[in-house]
């Protein structure tokens, strides 16, 4: 469960997606007993927003533990930055803090293993990541290479269970510093800033 106080709740599932979409490489834990397993993988998600798709290391001790009642935990970070006192309007004593967008989704493993299904996951993500390019990768592998590759990994897909966000954008602050804050991020330079700053303004416009 995400600690997040309702002024920083985000439910809007399309919101939730959009940011999933655009920060697609996550952070992953499987919890047994005690014991969490961490790891980072970039996923797909499907286009009704229920189901995730992925793939690790076959050498990875994380998908040995998975069953189908036990959920996984993904953590997908959006754009996040420092916020400085120095960009409050009023003149009361502030400290600093900081300002970020996160979506914790809960799913439900299942092991793909079909090899087509496989190398079809791996064709959509990479498809994906190579669409901005002007001469995309095409993925033409040799067979063998292939199916050498093929063998050192686990894919799988988790159905989603349940969606949690949490949007730090300054809505405790007035009006005011809130729109001082996104006029500092547009000054910050970077694109940490720029991104907070456009979801910012847009938090202000609900």
């Amino acid at each position: 469960m995400i600690y997040a106080p309702k002024h920083f709740t985000e439910t809007n599932q399309q919101t939730l997606l959009q940011l999933i979409r655009k920060n697609n490489f996550a952070t992953l834990v499987s919890v047994k007993g005690n014991d969490p397993v961490v790891t980072h993988v970039p996923v797909l998600i499907d286009e009704a927003g229920q189901c995730l798709q992925c793939h690790v290391a076959r050498a990875n001790p994380l998908w040995r533990d998975f069953t189908s009642d036990q959920e996984l935990l993904f953590i997908f970070h959006g754009p996040h930055h420092y916020v400085s006192p120095d960009w409050y309007a009023n003149e009361l004593p502030s400290v600093p803090t900081w300002n970020y967008a996160v979506v914790h989704v809960h799913a439900l493993p299942t092991i793909v293993e079909n090899r087509e299904e496989v190398v079809s996951m791996l064709q959509r993500l990479v498809a994906e990541h190579e669409s901005s390019r002007q001469t995309p990768w095409p993925m033409d592998l040799p067979t063998d290479y292939l199916s050498k590759m093929l063998e050192g990994i686990v894919a799988f897909e988790a159905r989603i269970t349940r969606m949690e966000g949490k949007f730090k954008l300054s809505q405790n602050r007035p009006m005011a510093d809130r729109r001082n804050v996104i006029a500092a991020l547009g000054e910050s330079g970077g694109d940490n800033a720029a991104e907070l700053a456009a979801l910012m303004q847009l938090a202000t416009q609900r």
